[in-house]
């Protein structure tokens, strides 16, 4: 069986589960080609479980100062660029495009014939159950229509459909809980200026923040770390941080989970399904938020205990087989294999 898999870009968290999966389709030898779209191919990193995976622009959205600018995405969309893309994709050699909300994959596949399951975050909100603000409406036609389906899964904390799956999850030695730097702080908000998370953080010279961003170069400034994108530096940082300052993605979210740590989390303005994951963490308990970069927020997050920890699957060759199966239609099966294996703390059990 071939596969051709899509993969949204724009966003770390789909990379992560994307690179989850494909070490589970090497460990079986099954043969996966990647593509990706949503950023230039020079601002991609520790792509090295992709093989020679392909890039094209794609769709994406533009964000200054922790908020998607609407006029200024629309402008720079590239519509024409897209459908030349598009016209040139050949999937037609492929079994299967398994898809993460990339939307020339999908497609194409839906032109060409090509059976499409899509496995995503995005998907979980074409359910009613699920957590968010306001109403689905419109953003469920966007889901449907931006990268369309067969067969949709979602990926969530809590199984509010038979359609939504449980994430995937590094494996870490403490299994779900590892023992943490009572002052270290992971911080984590690429959407704002980085000159703006420098200053929220500058008043607190009692904790040592570790800060990725895109902008960043390794250096410290007293007790803020500034820390270039590295995968492999990130999960170093947040395996013995103390609590995770970000925005509200839902990968981070479920890596931090996972390992203990506290969240503070602020949603992209403007972005429905980081404010969708706020709704759903605050519902659950498991998180704080904020509405900008409000130290006093700040305070009183870092005063707090922590909220719990979710353990999920670290292990994908259950999806994998089914989807090597081709018996697509019967969810039922994996959804409830793959949340036999998801476990809550007891202040939070479901």
């Amino acid at each position: 069986m071939r596969i051709l898999y899509g993969v949204q870009g724009t966003g770390n968290g789909h990379i992560t589960r994307a690179r989850m999966m494909a070490e589970g389709f090497a460990a079986q030898g099954v043969d996966v080609d990647y593509f990706f779209s949503g950023r230039a191919e020079d601002k991609y990193f520790d792509m090295e479980a992709f093989g020679e995976f392909r890039t094209r622009a794609g769709l994406s959205f533009v964000t200054e100062q922790g908020s998607i600018k609407v006029w200024k995405t629309a402008k720079q969309l590239g519509v024409s660029q897209f459908f030349k893309d598009l016209n040139k994709l050949d999937v037609s050699k492929y079994d299967l495009v398994f898809n993460d909300f990339e939307p020339l994959s999908a497609w194409a596949a839906r032109r060409q014939g090509v059976p499409v399951v899509a496995m995503s975050h995005q998907a979980s909100f074409l359910h009613d159950a699920v957590p968010s603000p306001g109403n689905q409406f419109f953003h469920r036609a966007l889901i449907r229509n931006f990268a369309p389906a067969d067969v949709y899964l979602g990926v969530h904390w809590r199984p509010y459909h038979s359609h939504i799956l449980p994430p995937f999850v590094t494996h870490t030695p403490a299994n779900t809980y590892c023992p943490s730097i009572a002052n270290k702080v992971l911080v984590y908000l690429p959407f704002e200026q980085l000159s703006s998370v420098v200053d929220f953080l500058n008043d607190f010279p009692d904790k040592e923040f570790y800060c990725y961003h895109p902008e960043a170069t390794d250096q410290s400034l007293k007790h803020i770390h500034l820390r270039a994108p590295s995968r492999g530096g990130f999960l170093r940082d947040l395996t013995n941080s103390s609590g995770v300052v970000a925005n509200a993605g839902f990968e981070l979210s479920t890596e931090a989970l996972q390992l203990g740590k506290k969240l503070l989390l602020k949603p992209l303005h403007g972005q429905f399904e980081q404010q969708a994951n706020i709704v759903a963490l605050e519902q659950l308990n498991l998180a704080q938020s904020m509405n900008y970069l409000n130290p006093n927020a700040l305070d009183d997050w870092m005063k707090s205990t922590g909220e719990g920890y979710c353990q999920f699957p670290s292990d994908p060759s259950p999806l994998i087989d089914w989807l090597l199966k081709k018996q697509w239609q019967d969810v039922d099966t994996i959804h409830h294999r793959l949340w036999q294996q998801v476990a809550f703390s007891k202040r939070h059990a479901a």
